[in-house]
């Protein structure tokens, strides 16, 4: 078990959330759904579930009933790993996208089979107390009877709908006045409560085999898509075994490809040959920042669905290889990041943990905001882009094909040392989640922080070899990072590029629950 640090160095903090149950989420009204399941005797299992189903209603513009879901799961001394993500339509060959250099962004032709509320039942029987439908409670009522929206979301809806608003379905669902809700607006979809109310009486059938199926079919016929009923009832959520690795005295744990997680297991051990130096120092941040640099190169040469790596995930974190690669960090130099050669062989996120012991890391996604565009028309479902994942490079392990996985950006994390739980984590925001999991396992093992002062601390982000940090990081870091030859912009204020993160950590008396200021986050306990 761990001790609790007590220092909070960081501008503004917020106080963390310490009791025996506890739910950290990214918005208010989701947290309590959680709490309420816990109250009612359910587990963090049930708490999770009935927070990730609430999200779909009241924070639509990161995440929706259409959309895919992965999750960690310590119970009984055990930690499991379920990816419940979609598969490409049969239609998805190589001619359906001839004449393309790139996927799409939006429309239909993103839009894997959502495996979502596959998982939520896959989780739910094995692991839950309370009935299915009983975790559909609170969001069938913010639904039915309305939530006020709040100004992050507002704004979040509002920068979206210029992108979507012509996408099928979109405008009439999501912006029936025009215009999306304004800060404080009551929003109210009926739609949506009976297609919740469809799957949790019909343990989610209805999505994949029965009428919701068949209203997203004919949309799809209707307007150029090409899922069809087979598509749908094909789908199978999976248990599977995580992959892990050291750093320093702790273990991270990851889900297993199709997902992302494997980049930051890369990064630390890459990592794990340098001295990481003083708490946010340059010196800190440049090495986090090269190796990420390093796994990102990596993880987009080499992984996919992992029916089709050439490179296995054990090949690309075996110890030679990366004790080799470490050696390309140069300290005080940044560099141009290549792959290497291993041998051959919008999203939301939310942590639950109850006073049994049991600890849920869950994260679920539309992937970009409300995701494709595509509304099932009377239904509410907003489908997911998924498949923008993908690239159309022949041969590639990530290359589009019928009834593949595309590369996923969502991963929960999670923390153990010496064979006990220590924290259930995860950080929201496209390539920025593995990168944060990267900055959130250095802050616990290299420098002992709290997880508050973890969530609170100024992030960095990499993309290809720009470098970007928040607002509230020291100027002089900047100066210094630039020197070292990175090329460095400060974001804004308001900037959401960084995610958000929800962290529940254990301590010998329960739990610390931290929530992330920069999204609506909350953690609430008893």
């Amino acid at each position: 078990m761990n001790s609790f640090n007590e220092a909070f160095p960081y501008s503004h903090p917020r106080m963390p959330v310490m009791a025996r149950n506890t739910v950290s989420a990214s918005q208010p009204l989701a947290a309590q759904a959680g709490l309420r399941m816990l109250l009612a005797g359910g587990n963090a299992v049930d708490a999770a579930l009935a927070s990730a189903i609430t999200l779909t209603v009241v924070e639509p513009t990161m995440n929706g009933i259409g959309g895919d879901l992965f999750a960690l799961v310590w119970h009984e001394g055990e930690l499991l790993g379920l990816n419940s993500t979609g598969h490409a339509p049969a239609a998805w060959t190589a001619e359906h996208f001839a004449g393309r250099s790139d996927m799409p962004k939006v429309g239909w032709d993103t839009v894997t089979v959502p495996g979502q509320v596959a998982g939520w039942r896959a989780l739910s029987e094995r692991l839950g107390r309370l009935p299915f439908a009983r975790l559909f409670e609170p969001a069938i009522d913010y639904a039915e009877r309305g939530f006020q929206v709040t100004p992050q979301i507002s704004r979040q809806w509002a920068q979206q709908l210029p992108v979507l608003k012509d996408q099928p379905g979109y405008a009439a669902a999501f912006a029936p006045e025009g215009r999306a809700p304004r800060m404080g607006e009551t929003w109210r979809f009926a739609d949506q409560a009976r297609s919740l109310r469809l799957i949790a009486e019909s343990k989610g059938d209805a999505f994949y085999t029965g009428a919701l199926a068949q209203a997203i079919v004919a949309h799809a016929r209707q307007t150029g898509g090409a899922l069809t009923l087979d598509d749908l009832a094909a789908h199978r959520p999976e248990w599977v075994e995580p992959i892990s690795r050291r750093y320093r005295d702790h273990v991270l744990h990851e889900i297993p490809p199709s997902g992302q997680g494997i980049a930051a297991l890369i990064a630390l051990g890459l990592l794990e040959h340098h001295d990481i130096g003083a708490l946010d120092s340059a010196q800190a941040y440049h090495l986090q920042i090269e190796a990420m640099k390093l796994a990102f190169a990596d993880l987009n040469a080499h992984v996919g669905d992992p029916r089709h790596m050439a490179s296995p995930a054990e090949a690309l974190l075996d110890d030679a290889y990366l004790a080799e690669r470490s050696r390309l960090i140069v300290p005080g130099r940044a560099s141009a990041p290549v792959a290497g050669t291993p041998r051959t062989g919008g999203t939301v996120y939310l942590a639950a943990a109850d006073a049994s012991g049991t600890m849920v890391s869950f994260i679920q996604s539309n992937y970009r905001g409300f995701g494709s565009g595509v509304v099932v028309p009377g239904t509410g479902i907003s489908l997911h882009n998924r498949g923008e994942g993908f690239n159309l490079k022949p041969g590639h392990a990530n290359c589009v094909a019928p009834g593949k996985k595309p590369l996923h950006s969502i991963i929960p994390g999670f923390i153990t040392r010496d064979a006990q739980p220590v924290m259930a984590f995860g950080v929201m925001g496209g390539s920025m989640q593995a990168q944060g999991h990267v900055q959130m396992t250095s802050r616990l093992a290299d420098f002992g922080q709290n997880p508050q002062a973890m969530c609170d601390a100024p992030r960095w982000r990499v993309e290809g070899t720009q470098v970007s940090l928040e607002s509230h990081a020291d100027p002089a870091l900047a100066e210094a990072l630039r020197a070292m030859g990175h090329a460095v912009e400060v974001a804004g204020r308001d900037s959401l590029d960084f995610g958000s993160a929800q962290l529940i950590q254990t301590t010998p008396q329960g739990y610390v629950a931290a929530s992330d200021p920069r999204r609506d986050g909350q953690a609430v306990g008893f």
